[in-house]
């Protein structure tokens, strides 16, 4: 057996252990919430109403942040019509199993990598609190309800911390070989 065959097989084993759909209660609605609660199209409307009646600080805050989602998108939709793993078999989110049937890198995970790094670089601490408590639970609640493998959570989550701290860098004009050097 192959590396890489023994390793598809550990992250198969692993999602299903993880897989929650089968399970009714309080954990699966709850975890039903933060898988849809990634959607971009609920950050997006957050994000305008931000910057409809935010403050100029506000403004450019909620700007930053759609940026973000917008070019993390994008680098994600490439990745996922290139590489063209399918989601693994279930029932639920059919929406997201019709309109997006690849799922390596999870465009959530994506997300919610991308938006903890940015406001942990750049938000208030408030905000940083909820999104470390929340960003994992989003992105682990994308393999619970059967949407991801574990793997297309890990990388999506890590290309979003990447791109976050790539961005974190230009806006703050910070120049990367001085930041990793200095002690």
């Amino acid at each position: 057996m192959t590396i890489f065959k023994t390793l598809q097989d550990a992250d198969k084993r692993w999602t299903s252990k993880l897989c929650i759909t089968e399970k009714p209660g309080l954990l699966r609605k709850t975890f039903s919430f933060l898988a849809h609660s990634g959607d971009s199209w609920f950050w997006g409307i957050g994000l305008a109403c931000i910057w409809q009646w935010g403050n100029p600080h506000w403004k450019q805050w909620s700007l930053t942040l759609f940026i973000s989602i917008f070019i993390t998108a994008t680098l994600v939709m490439t990745l996922k019509y290139a590489i063209r793993r399918q989601r693994p078999s279930g029932n639920w989110g059919n929406f997201y199993r019709k309109t997006d049937p690849n799922s390596f890198p999870s465009g959530h995970a994506a997300r919610a990598g991308v938006l903890l790094g940015m406001i942990l670089w750049l938000g208030p601490d408030w905000i940083r609190v909820a999104m470390l408590i929340y960003s994992p639970l989003m992105a682990l609640a994308r393999i619970s309800m059967g949407l991801h493998y574990l793997s297309d959570v890990i990388a999506g989550f890590s290309l979003g911390l990447i791109l976050s701290i790539g961005a974190s860098m230009w806006l703050t004009n910070t120049d990367l070989a001085n930041y990793i050097f200095s002690g």
